[in-house]
Order: C-alpha cells, then structure tokens, then sequence
C-alpha cells in the first residue's frame, strides 16, 4: 500500500460536506493539504480547524484565472502537488421551462469548466510527481436521469465523460485520472439540513472512504470508477 505521508492535495468544496471529510481523511494520512471554496472566511478557519499542514486558499473555480492561481500558490507553498480533487460542484433542479440561461450556465461553468480548468493547470505538476491522481467527485446523476435535473444531469454526464477521456489522455504521463459517484448522500448540498431523518443516506465519510481507497492502490493498478449507492435506500424526501 503506497505511503500517503507528506503528499500535497488540493480539495476544492472543501469547508462542508464531502470535500471536508476528504481533507479531514488525507489529514489523518499525514498528507498536506489546501482547502478551498469561493470564501476567504471559510477556508481560512477550516484551515485552522484541521491543523499545521493545512492552508485555506479560496477559489471560485469557474474563473480560469483563480484556478491557476490556486495551483500556482499551492505548489509555491508546499513545493509540489500530488494530488487534485474536484470536489466543488452545485446544482439548480427546475424543469427547462423555467431555468434561466444564467442557471443553465453556473452549473455547466462550475461543474465542467471548473474540472477542466484546475485539472489542466495542475497536470504538470502532477506528472513532474511520477504518480499523480486526479479525483473527480461525480455523481449517479452522471448516468441516471430525472425530473428538473436538465442542467444538473448534463453537468454530471458531461463530467463522467471528460474524466474517461482526460484518464486516456494522460495515462502514459504518470497521472492517474478517477471519478467517484455517489447517490444520496447526508450533506447541505443543495441547502438541505443534514439529519438523523435522512440516516438511510451515504455520509460524506463513506465518500471520503472511497478516495482514499483509490489513492492507496499502487501505481500500476487504476480503479478508473467508483459507484457508492445507500444500501438500503428509504423514501425521497
């Protein structure tokens, strides 16, 4: 099992829900790592919360710009990047009759452009490595359809599909390339109170559990898809 131990990782969306169980997980494997979302306020007392090897760079990752940059100051800082995880994600759920052309494009200019535009500003540093790994955190919605999920269920097919290319792209560049998707999971995502109500939910432990999970396979070994569903699944709420 690879040694995780000084590896330096960028968990974008991660101040709450399945981002911050990612960092609070790579934490735990003494790896380094920059918590980011759109809050300066955020990043900087999650920072704080989760120790030495931890700094808070904000990011909103549908600016190019801001992505460069976050992966410039991460590598400036600790020298190197081992790791991405594309974590920042959001969604707006109505019918196509009544979504805006500005919902229709927030959700495609966070959920894809946001991965391509980290992912192609960290490559070389994750390949400078000799065993990079981008994370992609998608959903069951990248391959299940529903009601008032038109821009969400694009965002998500459309990421399920750039993670199996981008994996072709750069196999041979010592960069490893996955995608975890998860069902329901108990988080505020969406603005939804988490609750023991919603325990037949996946926690966003159980997410953090299957990165890790990918991260400990050795080099020559690529799980290019995690699906992770509730077991026992209870009524919509």
């Amino acid at each position: 099992m690879p040694n995780l131990t000084g590896k330096v990782a960028i968990v974008t969306g991660s101040t709450k829900g399945i981002g911050l169980a990612i960092a609070k997980r790579m934490v735990s494997e003494g790896m380094s790592v920059v918590v980011s979302s759109r809050t300066s306020d955020d990043v900087a007392e999650v920072a704080a919360r989760l120790g030495d090897h931890v700094i808070g760079l904000p990011c909103d990752v549908a600016d190019p710009d801001d992505c460069a940059r976050l992966v410039a100051e991460t590598v400036t800082h600790f020298g190197r990047l081992d790791v991405l995880v594309n974590n920042a994600g959001l969604g707006v759920f109505k019918p196509i009759s009544e979504m805006s052309i500005e919902e229709w494009q927030l959700q495609v200019n966070v959920n894809l452009g946001g991965v391509f535009y980290l992912s192609k500003a960290a490559l070389p540093h994750l390949s400078a490595t000799g065993d990079g790994y981008i994370v992609n955190i998608g959903s069951l919605a990248s391959r299940n359809t529903f009601a008032s999920g038109t821009g969400y269920n694009a965002s998500k097919f459309g990421l399920l599909g750039m993670t199996e290319a981008m994996m072709l792209d750069v196999r041979h560049d010592d960069v490893r390339v996955s995608i975890v998707m998860p069902g329901s999971v108990n988080t505020p995502f969406n603005n939804h109170e988490t609750s023991s109500e919603r325990g037949w939910k996946l926690e966003a432990d159980d997410c953090a559990l299957a990165v890790m999970q990918l991260l400990e396979f050795p080099k020559e070994a690529h799980v290019s898809r995690i699906e992770i569903r509730p077991s026992q699944p209870g009524a919509k709420s």
